[in-house]
């Protein structure tokens, strides 16, 4: 027999230490009556070969690229786990070896490879401030998105109290043991209405040794990340540590970012408890939106800087689970969080002198005070006579989560049959102090704002904010699966979820309107069949409904009167409705092994169809950096996806497809005041002298939803060479998308896009690995976001810069879009021991 190539790394890929080596082995004989004493007629028989269409017990396979775990949790907690095949509803499991092929740092980056209804979007044009996208639902950094996935970090919800936001530059990559990512499903609480996300970090019972990787690249790149575990006995410790510089593509996008991660454990035969850490403090240069005639002038330029964000967060938690009986176990999570937040937007600033030639004004005519000077005019000319009138705005939270969560599992048989039923509870408490001012500035070159004027006020719009906000979380959920015959499995299961959210002003005594409390309950049911048809085929169907509370910075910017400054909270607080989501999903899984169990190919197709009522959706107001948030009315997000994969000793590919038709399903008037398109809104109220008549667009059902690329596809593969040597390359590409504040459709789409990026390594020795990594081969130059601008108002800050011609956006052009990054190249090695 010839021999054959086997990756002993496979295995266990986190706990060797060591890269991948090879072996020369003879595939193992499993016929027990082939391995009876026979008369040896050579001295090096041949043993007959074994015809199986999956692995036997004998015969562990391994692969070139390991596979994932095949069971998920059906709760946020541990001990709930059941086979993927049991899941009534999409999901998608990465393991660590899926998420490291790529060499990517950014946990955005893999899941958008992989997942087939995951995308990346980038409002703020930084890949360290990067939010994806599932089947339409948002998981951003970004405040003044409605976000519509629940996160959840070894069992801690990591959305953030305020707006619910995901800071993703906050996660250690090289601490991710393995993620899963499935559809809407009630038990993961608030938020889950597209769906939920759950990360599982490594710890010293399953990673045992050490690497450091350092890494040097295009725009200024560099960074090292190191990782190390141990166990001793009954306890274990793991640490983490990434560093990352980046100067960035455009101008003023550098990042500095420090995070780390670090887990204390013990086990015992019937007990585990881990105590662990995360860590970061992280500087971050936004760029956001930029019209494309200014890229003409050069492809790093941006549009109104400065832009910063600077992020600190502690995290700690203890988890545990305790096996009481052979079949009853119990598990809970307790944590406390802590996170820091400071943004500074600089803005055109849409305001001027007053009508009557003295002081400053908004376009609705109200007068503008310095804040420390309440009643004295501002004298324009003086600013004016710097450069064009321009804000910064800035916001910060200092925010401190904390909360318990605690489960049983019973998986003892029902009436005969096979079962496993979960119940649990979780609380969790958010308190956070926020900030928010607008000074007054005026532009430089290359569109900088420089704060040359006092902090504003005297106007319910400008006057700087203090709120104090609290939430409180409380959940029950329990859930079921029932194995009624060997071949088909019920699930059923439901969450009650109360939300009460407190806002409090700390400001000026004319902004108590900012005080109020908001309460919502509701409880939310699932029900799911599966069924297996033979050990590589099965089917699932399942019905879902969650629901996602408005948050503290939506409520109190829900004023259209009042817009707020996007990221911020700046109005009184009209209440809004909870958004609820109700899901339907079907799908088929299936896998099939070949040569004895030495090549896998796993494959899936699923459709789906999430109803929204009362959805929650940021309207842009005509000042740059201000909206507010209002229900709408109903959106739908329902489409397919598919995914193949295949899996050998020396080769690993995969591709996936996903159609995600999201649309309003009702009629609705929305102002969009820079939309070219956009129409004189129908209003009851006559307009003030001297105010601009406001514009909207007329919203149809049917119409799409802004941001949502219609298809996705993906595919990848990587190759080894030799066994010290491998290959790869990721092809990515999204269609076309709907600007944003163009929900009525009227105007051009943002182009779809494809990207390809390839990744290479090389063993040079049992411990030493040499790589590199190429984005954008082909240098696409696209844009993966797009809003409008107030071109009068850029054209006036356009003056500032002498390398700019006058008027240089065409009227009836307010089109911006963030780039993204160009050809870019790294190198890096890793020392392992």
């Amino acid at each position: 027999m010839e021999p054959i190539y086997q990756l002993t790394q496979a295995a266990e890929p986190a706990t060797k230490g060591q890269l991948p080596e090879v072996e020369v082995i003879q595939k193992k004989n499993t016929n027990k009556a082939a391995a009876a004493p026979k008369p040896k007629k050579s001295p090096t028989p041949k043993p007959p070969p074994v015809d199986v269409a999956e692995p036997v017990a004998s015969q562990e396979p391994t692969y070139a690229l390991p596979e994932a775990p095949g069971t998920v949790s059906i709760s946020p907690l541990p001990g709930s786990e059941v086979p993927i095949e049991k899941i009534p509803r999409g999901v998608t499991s990465l393991s660590s070896a899926d998420i490291n092929r790529e060499h990517s740092v950014i946990p955005q980056d893999f899941l958008n490879s992989r997942v087939p209804g995951v995308t990346v979007d980038d409002l703020q044009g930084n890949s360290f401030q990067t939010g994806i996208q599932y089947r339409g639902f948002e998981a951003s950094p970004v405040n003044g998105l409605p976000q519509g996935l629940a996160v959840y970090q070894n069992g801690v919800r990591i959305n953030e109290a305020f707006g619910d936001t995901v800071n993703w530059d906050f996660i250690p990559e090289n601490a991710i043991s393995d993620l899963a990512i499935m559809g809407s499903n009630p038990i993961f609480g608030l938020n889950a209405i597209g769906g939920s996300l759950a990360v599982t970090m490594k710890d010293g019972f399953a990673y045992q040794g050490g690497e450091v990787d350092t890494r040097f690249g295009s725009f200024g790149r560099r960074q090292v990340a190191t990782e190390a575990g141990a166990k001793s006995g009954a306890f274990a410790l793991y640490g983490a540590f990434e560093g990352i510089n980046d100067d960035g593509f455009r101008d003023f996008s550098d990042a500095e970012v420090r995070r780390g991660y670090a887990d204390l454990g013990v086990k015992t035969d019937n007990a585990e408890f881990h105590f662990n850490f995360t860590g970061a403090d992280n500087y971050v240069g936004v760029t956001a939106a930029v019209p494309p005639e200014l890229l003409a002038f050069g492809d790093k330029r941006t549009f109104t800087s400065p832009q910063t964000t600077f992020n600190d967060m502690q995290m700690y938690s203890l988890n545990g689970t305790v096996k009481a009986t052979n079949t009853l176990t119990f598990s809970g999570v307790t944590y406390l969080r802590r996170f820091n937040q400071k943004h500074d937007d600089g803005n055109i600033a849409e305001f001027d002198e007053c009508a009557g030639g003295v002081g400053l004004c908004t376009e609705d005519g109200e007068q503008i005070f310095a804040a420390d000077n309440p009643g004295v005019p501002i004298d324009v000319d003086a600013f004016e006579a710097l450069g064009p009138l321009g804000s910064i705005d800035r916001t910060s939270q200092n925010a401190k989560g904390y909360g318990v969560a605690l489960q049983a599992t019973e998986t003892s048989r029902l009436f005969g049959l096979g079962n496993t039923f979960v119940i649990g509870s979780s609380y969790d408490r958010g308190e956070v102090d926020y900030t928010a001012s607008s000074q007054l500035g005026t532009f430089l070159p290359r569109f900088v704002v420089a704060p040359t004027g006092p902090l504003l006020g005297g106007t319910p719009t400008i006057e700087p904010r203090m709120l104090s906000t609290t939430n409180d979380y409380f959940g029950v959920y329990a859930v079921d699966t029932l194995d009624l015959t060997n071949q088909l499995s019920l699930t059923l299961g439901g969450r009650f979820n109360h939300a009460r959210i407190q806002i409090e002003n700390e400001g000026a005594p004319f902004l108590d309107t900012l005080n109020g409390i908001n309460e919502y309950n509701r409880f939310n049911p699932s029900a799911g069949l599966t069924y297996k048809f033979n050990k590589g085929l099965s089917a699932y169907g399942g019905y879902s409904e969650a629901n996602r509370a408005p948050t503290a910075s939506e409520i109190a910017c829900s004023d259209p009167e009042n817009p707020c400054i996007i990221e911020s909270a700046l109005a009184s607080d009209p209440p809004l409705e909870q958004v609820v989501s109700k899901t339907w999903e079907a799908g088929l899984r299936g896998e099939q092994y070949f040569q004895s169990g030495l090549e896998k190919f796993e494959w899936s197709l699923g459709v789906f169809r999430s109803d929204n009522s009362d959805d929650i959706i940021q309207i842009a107001d005509s000042q740059q950096g201000r909206g507010y948030f209002a229900n709408f009315g109903d959106t739908r997000r329902q489409g397919f996806e598919a995914a193949v994969s295949y899996r050998a000793q020396r080769f690993f590919t995969y591709a996936s497809y996903a159609f995600i038709d999201a649309t309003f399903e009702s009629a609705g008037i929305i102002p969009s005041e820079n939309n070219p398109a956009s129409e004189e809104c129908p209003v009851t109220d006559p307009v003030d002298p001297g105010e601009e008549e406001p514009t909207c667009v007329f919203v149809s059902p049917g119409d799409r939803l802004p941001g949502v690329p219609r298809h996705r596809f993906k595919a990848g593969f990587d190759y080894w060479i030799t066994p010290k040597w491998v290959f790869g390359a990721d092809l990515i590409s999204a269609s076309n998308q709907i600007f944003y504040g163009d929900e009525g459709n009227d105007n051009t789409p943002l182009a779809g896009y494809y990207r390809i990026n390839l990744h290479s390594s090389y063993n040079v020795t049992d411990n030493i690995q040499v790589y590199g990594l190429i984005e954008n081969l082909t240098d696409q130059r696209y844009g993966i976001y797009g809003t409008y601008i107030n071109v009068e108002a850029a054209n006036g800050a356009a003056a500032a810069d002498p390398s700019l011609p006058p008027d240089p956006f065409a009227e009836g052009n307010a089109r911006t879009i963030t780039p993204a990054i160009p050809f870019a190249a790294y190198g890096g090695v890793k020392i392992k021991f």
